[in-house]
């Protein structure tokens, strides 16, 4: 369960720290790696998207037990943009350094399945408080 809570807590972070920058850089990424971007709309929707998704993983650190069923989608999540840079890379459309980013999207979801097997939904210790009836 600690282990769970780490790493979710990890990933989160590190999405609000990797994620809000590119609110900033539409411009610099067309130039810098051409052609623009022509759709905005899924430029900045992939970024909403995916900041939005670091709160789930804030919801899952703070009691793994009780979100385990929000683990699958995380890990759907990580391994979505994981394998679809490695299919790009392969098919020639993206260099190795653009499919480079999707390096710890991979790492995360690797950690997430294990966070998936080492996490149960056993019985939840409940407190209930020491109350004396006279």
């Amino acid at each position: 369960m600690k282990f769970a809570r780490i790493v979710f807590g990890i990933a989160g972070v590190y999405g609000v720290l990797v994620l809000p920058p590119l609110y900033f850089l539409y411009d610099y990424v067309g130039r810098t790696d051409p052609p623009a971007i022509t759709h905005p709309q899924f430029y900045y929707g992939f970024v909403g998207v995916g900041l939005a998704f670091q709160l789930v993983f804030f919801l899952i650190a703070s009691d793994p037990a009780r979100f385990r069923p929000m683990i699958a989608p995380s890990i759907i999540e990580k391994f979505t943009y994981a394998a679809a840079c490695a299919t790009l890379h392969s098919q020639g459309r993206i260099r190795f350094s653009d499919a480079a980013s999707g390096l710890p999207d991979t790492l995360f979801c690797l950690l997430f399945v294990v966070a998936w097997f080492t996490t149960h939904t056993g019985a939840r210790r409940v407190w209930i408080p020491n109350v004396r009836i006279p």
